[in-house]
């Protein structure tokens, strides 16, 4: 690695002394995020670094941020513990919901293996803490983490470390090119970097100042979402005729157009059931209250979608899977206002045909991908937004056979890189620093 520049050097003291002068407050800041949900109040010890246990023998860090990046990162874990059966796992995460998310898709073999952690705010001592305890052989950061004191920390201390399906945006690149120095010291501490696309490998490069590789993607390695097979045959039962679609990991600003287009479709389609999934499960009875003159349940309630509902809030977590299954067709949220979009492929995978807003710029080159198989159809935002919406919608309902083909299309994108895990198991393995 080459040793970072004069100015490299004063901004890292910078963000380490910034980050020290503001810890004292940042208590503060936790117990606000818990009375949002957002926090878990009693292992709040964890984001200062503390509660470590660390197992006997070789441990792999992996930091995946939110719900995404951890469900990619099941298949490398799995793939991992394959090739080397003595390995433990650490896992860090930074939202509640991911950590949920992982309990839940753990597989049984892997689970006594694996424990989550919350990742310590970026304070000097905290993370110092944090690795001081857990004495990771092996660091994995998945797709864009990069937090300075960490990784100087973690560099310090001789870990080694990989930045896997590693992301840059171009308004990142563009926000990291005003400190090149800063940008290719902290990306220098990295072994290996390898990038999911050619374009965010052509950023990577260009702040690092040397190749960098474009594997693939990891997401696309991801399993299919599970579904609990009785609740599915139920919930098929009770809603046996009725036309389904559902709006995936909404945000606000599009459930008003979702529910706009329900009573754009519902004259034209008796007995017609909106699910809609928010993004964040505690939105739901905000939604309920947009619904209005819509009758609507929500399943964080306890309630049932029967046969007098129209809109239903599936207000929960980890059961998305289950609502791929029963829809004929799901619009996937964040594309309808500027967030950027939620994956597709996990829709793909279960053959579910799929709407996608212009906002999606999370994934273009997936959405590239799919657009060129024709197995997706982009739907307008602004005024007219649930006409289109309901016109899309309404097109498949009416045409089982075009749905059939176009989520067949997609289904087979999304498996092409199954070997992918695998692969990236095999070069992370001779990085894990031998036992000790």
């Amino acid at each position: 690695m080459t040793p970072p520049g004069p100015s490299a050097r004063i901004l890292a003291a910078a963000w380490a002394l910034l980050a020290s002068l503001l810890a004292p407050l940042l208590p503060f800041y936790l117990r606000r995020r818990v009375a949002k949900g957002k926090e878990i109040a009693e292992r709040l010890g964890e984001r200062q670094g503390h509660g470590a246990a660390r197992p006997p023998g070789r441990l792999v860090w992996c930091h995946a941020a939110s719900n995404g990046e951890t469900l990619s990162l099941l298949p490398l874990l799995e793939a991992l513990a394959r090739q080397d059966a003595s390995l433990s796992f650490l896992v860090t995460t930074g939202t509640v919901t991911s950590a949920r998310l992982l309990e839940q898709r753990l597989s049984p073999e892997l689970a006594p293996r694996t424990q989550h952690r919350f990742l310590p705010l970026d304070v000097p001592r905290w993370v110092a803490r944090f690795l001081e305890g857990w004495r990771p052989d092996l660091a994995v950061i998945v797709e864009s983490e990069l937090w300075p004191n960490m990784l100087a920390a973690a560099g310090r201390r001789g870990v080694p470390m990989a930045l896997i399906n590693a992301r840059m945006s171009a308004r990142s690149a563009r926000g990291w090119a005003w400190a090149p120095g800063f940008a290719r010291g902290l990306l220098g501490r990295f072994q290996v970097i390898l990038a999911q696309t050619e374009a965010d490998a052509a950023r990577f490069a260009a702040l690092a100042g040397y190749p960098v590789p474009c594997w693939g993607n990891l997401k696309y390695a991801a399993p299919p979402l599970p579904a609990d097979p009785a609740e599915l045959a139920r919930l098929q039962a009770a809603w046996a005729g009725r036309p389904v679609w559902l709006a995936a990991s909404t945000h606000p600003g599009e459930d008003e157009i979702i529910l706009s287009a329900h009573r754009l479709l519902a004259p034209g389609h008796p007995g017609l059931l909106t699910i809609i999934v928010p993004r964040h499960p505690p939105r739901g009875p905000d939604i309920a209250g947009l619904a209005q003159d819509l009758p609507a349940a929500r399943r964080g309630a306890g309630q049932e979608a029967g046969p007098g509902v129209a809109v239903y809030i599936a207000d929960t977590l980890g059961e998305l899977g289950l609502f791929y299954r029963l829809a004929r067709v799901a619009l996937i949220g964040g594309s309808l206002v500027p967030h950027g979009g939620q994956n597709p492929l996990e829709a793909a995978r279960l053959g579910c045909p799929i709407l996608i807003g212009p906002h999606h710029f999370n994934f273009s080159e997936i959405i590239t991908r799919l657009r060129a198989a024709d197995a997706l159809v982009e739907t307008p935002d602004g005024p007219g937004a649930a006409e289109a919406l309901a016109q899309h919608i309404a097109r498949f309902l009416a045409d089982p056979a075009a749905a059939e083909a176009m989520s067949a299309a997609a289904g087979a994108l999304a498996q092409d890189q199954a070997g992918l895990p695998g692969r990236l198991a095999t070069s992370l393995l001779p990085l894990i620093r031998p036992a000790r």
